[in-house]
């Protein structure tokens, strides 16, 4: 047989070569998409400024670029309401008053609370022109309305009405000081203080969100007014609402944290909370955090329909959306116009708590309630004058703690500790003309406490849970000046827009106390440029825009109903067209 072996080199060989040639075109590829991809990462770092770190929360959620803009203003809310909204009636339900009446021997004395949720609705429903339902607890209350209840306020430049509701001694107790303090605020704050519930308190709080209701039903003017539910003492309100005025817009504000489905299922009564929620045009949030776990908890307990891109839920065949609106203050705030410069308020400050100019002055500024952090800035003062002696005698925590429910048990408790507390670091680290911690337990007005906040070095927001905190916007938009640090804890709904703040955790008391140095060690410079940067924050995202987004999104509403009326009342389509309605009621569920 003949030797074919010399005929198979030749193709062997040539295959060899095919792999060698395939394995290089495929390495070649290989390093190519690696060098490719690395460039690309490069490039994707070079666009992102690590200084900057997350997103403002008002830059989410979104919201249209154009409102950033936009020089939000009483005018801006009046345009606003002239031409979206013509002939809309405005009202606001709250459980506090803009304004209280109390008696003082034979006169009549006019107080304005230093309420967070009252600096940012008044200057709104002036503006609006709107009507505010609350009730009526001041001691002088009854003798100043008339007829109808009703008082045009503010009483130097009446431009709004405020209609006071009367509640008796027992619904008091149970709708507020029970259901509303002892239940729903403890549920949603993770603080650690058990919530409480009694079937009288819940019997309580539906009576009087009925009170309520029947209360806007009568100050309607027509079947289409926008009310403006307020907080957490009117989770059964809108419901009410909507089954007497089915056409009424109604926006629901919820001004304290939303807890996750596995807390908020502590609740006997949770599916007639979310029920009477979900009564609500609009279910609104400091942040989308807390838009999710209530979304999360519609969805555990209810039988709806969730659409979470959108962030509607359908729920007994109506619609309602879900959407954050970080809270504010107005810009510039009114009581700067009343006050002397930066410098005159220190003096002032220092001459009224007998501090020294050498002595450095944190405050902090809220009601006396245990979601407040209070106990842990303590904490910090105690770490930074352990580690750091050499601040003993330089140092001083000014706390205005304003009293609040004080009949509660948990909050008696409260003030013996921090009475403790405070008297236990005085005795160690006080001296002679010194006294570190100075805890005052007493109402200010607002004008004095923008004279403290004018006069800190350091103001501590160590809230152990929030949902927003506008103590951290007024102190930065008290600080004309620039100068002066905000420590912020990370669990206040602020730290999603205050990043230039020292953002902290108030319970890791090291942590805290390193913050505490390191502001009251950061240079002028320093200050200034955190400073500068907050306050254009909350210059540009002040209480009108956080106004003006809900009423855009009133008036939008507005806008759709009138269209699906329109569309319901005419003739009816062939049997094969399905009408404008119809798809949007198949596209909601």
């Amino acid at each position: 047989m003949p030797d074919n072996s010399s005929y198979l080199v030749v193709p062997i060989f040539t295959l060899w070569l095919l792999v060698v040639a395939a394995v290089g075109v495929l390495v070649i590829v290989l390093v190519t998409m690696m060098l490719r991809a690395r460039k690309g990462s490069r490039l994707a770092a070079a666009r992102v400024d690590p200084a900057r770190g997350p997103l403002p929360e008002f830059e989410k959620n979104g919201q249209s670029a154009a409102a950033a803009l936009v020089q939000w203003s009483p005018e801006t809310l009046r345009h606003i309401l002239a031409t979206e909204l013509p002939d809309a009636q405005v009202i606001v339900v709250s459980n506090r008053e803009p304004y209280i009446h109390n008696r003082e021997g034979d006169d009549i004395q006019l107080v304005v609370p230093a309420s967070g949720l009252v600096s940012a609705l008044e200057p709104i429903t002036r503006a609006c022109a709107g009507t505010w339902i609350a009730y009526g607890g001041g001691s002088a209350d009854r003798l100043v309305v008339d007829k109808n209840d009703r008082i045009e306020v503010p009483p130097d430049n009446p431009s709004y009405t405020l209609r006071r509701v009367w509640l008796s001694e027992e619904e008091q107790q149970g709708y507020y000081l029970g259901f509303a303090n002892e239940g729903l605020w403890p549920l949603c704050h993770i603080a650690f203080t058990r919530p409480i519930f009694r079937a009288s308190d819940w019997e309580a709080y539906e009576a009087v969100n009925r009170k309520f209701a029947d209360t806007v039903v009568a100050e309607a003017r027509n079947e289409r007014p926008i009310v403006l539910v307020q907080d957490y003492h009117f989770a059964l309100l809108p419901r009410m609402i909507r089954e007497r005025l089915p056409e009424a817009i109604i926006i629901t504000f919820w001004h304290i944290p939303w807890p996750n489905s596995e807390v908020f299922s502590i609740c006997p009564w949770r599916e007639k909370i979310l029920e009477g929620l979900l009564g609500s045009s609009i279910v609104g949030f400091h942040t989308q955090f807390h838009c999710n776990n209530f979304i999360d908890s519609v969805d555990r307990f209810l039988e709806s329909r969730i659409e979470r891109e959108d962030s509607a839920i359908s729920y007994g065949g109506q619609i309602s959306l879900v959407h954050a609106y970080p809270i504010s203050i107005e810009w510039p705030p009114a009581q700067l116009g009343k006050l002397p410069d930066v410098a005159q308020c220190r003096r002032k400050v220092r001459e009224t708590f007998g501090l020294g100019e050498n002595v450095r002055l944190c405050v902090g500024v809220e009601r006396l309630d245990y979601t407040k952090g209070i106990l842990d800035r303590f904490n910090a003062l105690d770490e930074l004058l352990t580690l750091h002696p050499e601040w003993i005698g330089k140092v001083a925590f000014l706390q205005i703690a304003a009293p609040s429910r004080g009949t509660l048990p948990a909050y008696q408790q409260l003030y013996e500790e921090c009475m403790r507390h405070a008297e236990d670091l005085n005795r160690r680290y006080g001296r002679e003309g010194y006294t570190p911690v100075l805890m005052i337990t007493e109402h200010h007005s607002q004008q004095q406490v923008y004279e403290i906040y004018r006069a800190a070095d350091v103001c501590m927001v160590t809230s152990l849970h929030d949902g927003m905190n506008l103590v951290a916007k007024e102190f930065v938009a008290a600080r004309e000046d620039e100068q002066g640090v905000l420590l912020l804890s990370m669990f206040a709904g602020a730290s999603k827009e205050l990043l230039d703040a020292l953002i902290v955790n108030p319970y890791d008391a090291a942590m805290m106390g390193d913050a505490l140095l390191q502001a009251l060690t950061m240079s002028e410079e320093e200050q200034s440029q955190r400073m500068r940067r907050m306050r254009e924050i909350v210059r540009d995202n002040n209480v009108y825009r956080w106004a003006g987004s809900m009423l855009l999104d009133a008036a939008r509403l507005r806008k759709r109903d009138a269209v699906d009326r329109a569309v319901s009342a005419a003739p009816a389509a062939p049997a094969n067209v399905i009408s404008l309605l119809d798809r949007r009621r198949v596209a909601a569920l």
